[in-house]
């Protein structure tokens, strides 16, 4: 009859088997260098505690270093150079440059103030970049002012 309360028996696992395995191997490993680490060989050929004082050869060897002299100096010659500054003058833009501004008068300084006095000059309608477009003639902002009846 079996106990209750414990597991059913099964062979150990291998791994299970390597804990009794590996420290033996290490036993093993750390005996063998205790053996290896006696010196089985007589130390005879060590020296008396008291030994003969004998004379000994010292050499010493000086060397003396020469001093070189400094390099000399290297002269720069400065050349003073007279050099004419000329000034670029940018030609101005013209007064029809592409820009599509709303606010931009069409490039000449004539100004109307509403479409009735752009009518009254004769200039309704008003194109986006002719002389007087402003963007307050532009109901619709499609470019040409004054266009209403």
């Amino acid at each position: 009859m079996t106990n209750p309360y414990t597991a059913p028996s099964r062979p150990a696992p291998k791994w299970a088997r390597k804990r009794y395995v590996l420290p033996a191997l290490g036993f093993a490993f750390f005996l063998g260098i205790g053996a290896g680490a006696s010196d089985a060989q007589p130390k005879d050929d060590a020296k008396p505690a008291a030994a003969k004082a004998q004379p000994t050869a010292t050499v010493t060897a000086t060397m003396t270093a020469t001093a070189q002299p400094e390099p000399a100096p290297t002269v720069t010659k400065t050349v003073e150079v007279e050099v004419e500054v000329t000034k670029t003058v940018t030609a101005q833009p013209a007064s029809d440059n592409g820009n599509n501004d709303d606010d931009s008068n069409g490039g000449g300084n004539v100004y109307y103030e509403n479409c009735a006095a752009a009518r009254a000059a004769g200039a309704a309608p008003v194109h986006r970049g002719d002389p007087g477009y402003g963007s307050h003639l532009d109901r619709d902002n499609d470019g040409t002012g004054c266009d209403w009846g």
